[in-house]
């Protein structure tokens, strides 16, 4: 019992010495401001175009929100077919009709009264019906037979099964089953509806990469510091230097990180929530593209997403505190950390499947891009893991040795 005070006691101690340092309240605050920053950006450019021009801003989320009440519609076939006769019906008449040199488009009464509503929804069903890859919009819908109705769920079952035998996505027997059975549980007809707060929160979750550096940034000098400042040799001639002592600072660093990084997640979630609304939390994320393969709401592929966010996040302190452990200065920490998190923001995958594309998609920067929309997958012998299970199980392991790592290089220090 006494023990587990003491523990308690040195834990808080090294908690308070890294939350009262200056350092560490610029670097949060830095940090904090840049992380509302980048959330708050898709509000203050947002903009949406009605006959009357252009509206910006909240006004503009308010105005798109009114727009999505009318359309928060189950996507049978039969609403679907309907969806594409009434665009077809538009293109008959030669005066809704405008040109550009490429595409024809609706124009005036055609477009505002009976397209720009429900552009979005036209969209996803017009990408349904074309081959992978390939963006269109509602005009697609023209080339459509639907004279005698239309499958909109057959017609998302076989671009899915176009994109499972493509030769380069490389995806064995075994993996495509893997996806072909996930793809099952996905509910259908689809419940569409708003979903913008969710969208921007999904799409933008790499930028908390910043709140990651910010925190390594801080723990880098727990133990570099203390050779740096020459206390190292103090701490580890103590009764509890080598023992209690050097697992009170892994577990304060750990600590500290995972509240700061809770009020990072905080700041980004609830600027795009508070301004866009938590609407659509409980829609399907194929309303978002037809083809995602995992049967979660916008909530649920969050959370899935933040977990794998918090297992990066705990990783990279490891990484950071063994570094610590094992150079003199707080700056040598970061001249190599910065590199490891950044870097991979450059390296661009160019498919799902080899080598090269396999690795970058596991780096720190790109394990916080979800990729819901790809099928990524790792195949160990009979066991299949997506990408959401293969880089929490890496990011695992890397934890689980590092953190060791750190404790033995710091009792190991030879003090000068």
């Amino acid at each position: 019992m006494e023990g587990v005070m003491m523990m308690k006691t040195l834990i808080k101690y090294e908690f308070l010495k890294v939350l009262r340092k200056k350092a560490t309240l610029i670097a949060m605050a830095v940090s904090l401001l840049i992380t509302a920053v980048f959330f708050g950006l898709p509000i203050t450019q947002f903009q949406i175009y009605n006959s009357d021009g252009v509206l910006r801003g909240l006004e503009g989320i308010a105005y798109e929100k009114e727009q999505y009440e009318n359309i928060s519609v189950l996507l049978t076939n039969e609403y679907v077919t309907e969806a594409i006769r009434d665009v077809q019906a538009l293109f008959e008449n030669p005066d809704n009709i405008g040109y550009d040199g490429n595409e024809q488009f609706l124009i005036e009464d055609a477009y505002w009264d009976g397209i720009a509503p429900r552009e979005d929804l036209l969209g996803l069903i017009a990408r349904n019906y074309a081959a992978p890859n390939v963006s269109v919009g509602y005009n697609a819908l023209t080339d459509l037979d639907v004279s005698d109705g239309t499958d909109f769920y057959q017609a998302r079952q076989d671009k899915i099964e176009t994109i499972l035998n493509d030769p380069s996505n490389g995806l064995s027997e075994a993996e495509k089953d893997y996806w072909r059975n996930m793809n099952s549980s996905v509910e259908e007809p689809f419940q569409y509806g708003y979903f913008g707060g969710w969208e921007i929160i999904i799409s933008s979750s790499e930028l908390l990469m910043f709140a990651i550096l910010a925190i390594c940034i801080v723990i880098a000098p727990v133990f570099a510091g203390e050779y740096q400042a020459g206390t190292d040799a103090v701490i580890l001639s103590g009764k509890y230097g080598k023992t209690k002592l050097t697992t009170a600072k892994i577990v304060a660093a750990l600590l500290f990180g995972v509240l700061a990084f809770t009020l990072h997640i905080l700041v980004a979630f609830g600027i795009p929530l508070a301004a866009f609304g938590t609407d659509g939390w409980n829609l399907p994320l194929q309303i978002n593209g037809t083809t995602v393969p995992y049967p979660l709401t916008f909530l649920e592929g969050t959370l899935i997403n933040l977990w794998v966010i918090y297992l990066v996040l705990i990783a990279m302190i490891g990484l950071t505190l063994f570094l610590s452990a094992k150079m003199k200065s707080p700056y040598l920490v970061l001249i190599v950390m910065v590199p490891v998190l950044f870097i991979p923001m450059f390296l661009t995958p160019n498919g799902t499947t080899g080598i090269y594309n396999t690795l970058v998609l596991l780096t720190p920067y790109q394990s916080l891009v979800p990729r819901f929309n790809s099928y990524i997958s790792y195949q160990f012998g009979s066991v299949i893991l997506d990408a959401f299970g293969m880089r929490g199980l890496v990011y695992v392991i890397l934890t689980l040795i590092l953190l060791p790592l750190a404790r033995i290089g710091f009792k190991k220090h030879q003090v000068a």
